[in-house]
């Protein structure tokens, strides 16, 4: 570089400017910018490093009612039918017990208009058919007793004449034992009254009177045998008659009670029959009602799976869905098993709706817009089909609510908020995959310190006391 202090006169009439060696040596101006630039930039980005950054853990799903009673709900039809008639049309609002649509009957079983009257009919008839058959019990157990009390007389009646018979008997051998002895003495009598007669002692019309009272001794003889034996067959035919008696009455007796025993069976069996149509007469009373398919509950028709007049619909086929008119929503959100761990019921969410226009930066929560704060209110126990494990996140009611033209089924996406750290920290984390930190704030509003319940708290607490009941015992 010339030296325009010196007093060279060539110096003075020639511009270093324009020589090309002299602007060779002269370092280029957007250089020095350029320089300043990658300083203010180097600067800048060891400053950021030590930027406050807020871990989070990010999930996307979509909206869904939170209560199982208020998700979007299959209308099914319970019977079989033909569709009559609609009443109601996609997007409408129904309330509970409003008629959806009208069905008519295809069943043969059921066809009949008037079948609720007769089968009341064929129960009315059941029922007094078992009327008649508990007279007939009762008709058959008097005649039971009848029988039985028949059977007692005619035994006691059997039993005395078999007694009589006896004393008859003996009455009869007594005299028969008499005559016995009436002819041995009348023999011995007429053998003496001979000798003496064929002495000349005695005459001869003695001896034939003799004769004569002999011949009646054993006349009598033979009369009182022949009643003793007439006496002991009258006995045998008594007591053979006693025991007749008492078979004839128990057979008469055996033969009543089958008969009482058939007709209780007959009535068990009628009662059954009754009841089995008492059961049928509530189904088809009950299956009347099923031709109008209704709202469960309140809600909007968001669907109608079956369309027209006359079509037929099976048992349990879905006719429409409905949607819950007042359901409380919920975010679906869906996060790593690694993340899992730092989750706990109460940990802040920030929340952002598809179609709601947003400008997040999940780093700094505080200054995202279009953003809206939740709750974490469920951690699934097992993970999704998609590997992933669901949470549900409910409105924080501490922040704006939500919008109200949000519905079930938008997309969404969630942060959970975490540790607050160093960005350059942050980017060191994610650059070598580590999980986040565990959050170690307390959070007075929710419960929840260090990711722990209440009954974890209150454990922790109950050991705390124990240890210093243990440590004033040694003291």
């Amino acid at each position: 570089m010339l030296d325009q202090t010196t007093d060279n006169p060539v110096g003075k009439k020639i511009e270093s400017g324009k020589l090309y060696a002299t602007q060779l040596l002269h370092t280029p101006r957007r250089f020095n910018v350029i320089r300043n630039w990658l300083t203010g930039a180097l600067i800048t980005l060891i400053l950021c490093m030590f930027v406050p950054w807020q871990q989070n853990i990010q999930g996307s799903g979509k909206v869904t009612p939170f209560m199982p009673a208020d998700r979007p709900q299959v209308i099914p039809s319970v019977i079989a039918g033909r569709i009559d008639k609609w009443v109601a049309r996609e997007g409408q609002f129904v309330k509970k017990g409003d008629t959806i649509l009208v069905l008519t009957e295809i069943k043969e079983k059921f066809l009949d208009p008037k079948l609720l009257a007769r089968t009341d009919e064929q129960i009315t008839s059941k029922q007094e058919a078992i009327l008649s058959k508990r007279e007939k019990i009762e008709a058959l157990q008097k005649q039971v007793g009848a029988l039985k009390a028949g059977l007692r007389f005619k035994l006691a009646q059997a039993k005395n004449k078999v007694t009589q018979m006896r004393f008859k008997v003996q009455g009869e051998k007594a005299e028969w034992e008499a005559a016995k002895v009436n002819e041995r003495l009348a023999e011995d009598q007429f053998k003496r009254l001979e000798g003496l007669y064929k002495q000349g002692l005695a005459s001869l019309t003695e001896l034939q009177n003799r004769t004569n009272k002999t011949q009646e001794a054993q006349a009598k003889l033979i009369s009182a045998e022949n009643k003793y034996n007439t006496a002991q067959n009258e006995l045998i035919n008594a007591e053979i008659e006693l025991n007749s008696v008492e078979a004839e009455y128990l057979d008469k007796i055996s033969k009543a009670e089958s008969t009482l025993n058939e007709t209780a069976a007959e009535v068990f069996e009628s009662q059954a029959d009754v009841s089995k149509m008492q059961i049928e007469y509530s189904n088809i009373e009950q299956r009347s009602q099923y031709y109008v398919v209704r709202a469960p509950q309140d809600g909007f028709v968001i669907r109608a799976s079956k369309a027209g007049i006359g079509e037929q619909i099976k048992e349990g086929d879905q006719v429409a869905t409905i949607m819950p008119a007042r359901a409380q929503l919920a975010v679906e959100l869906y996060v790593k098993a690694l993340d899992l761990p730092l989750l706990y019921e109460g940990c802040k969410v920030r929340v952002q709706f598809d179609g709601w226009p947003a400008l997040v930066f999940s780093g700094w929560s505080n200054v995202s817009v279009g953003t809206f704060g939740g709750v974490v209110k469920v951690i699934d126990r097992v993970n999704s089909p998609n590997g992933k494990f669901r949470i549900l996140v409910t409105p924080d009611p501490e922040d704006d609510p939500w919008p109200e033209l949000v519905r079930a089924g938008s997309g969404a996406y969630g942060w959970a908020m975490l540790n607050n750290v160093a960005l350059g920290y942050e980017l060191w984390r994610q650059f070598n995959g580590f999980p986040p930190d565990m959050v170690k704030e307390l959070d007075l509003s929710n419960g929840y310190s260090n990711g722990k319940s209440d009954a974890d708290k209150a454990a922790d607490e109950e050991d705390k006391k124990n240890e210093a009941k243990a440590k004033s015992t040694k003291e």
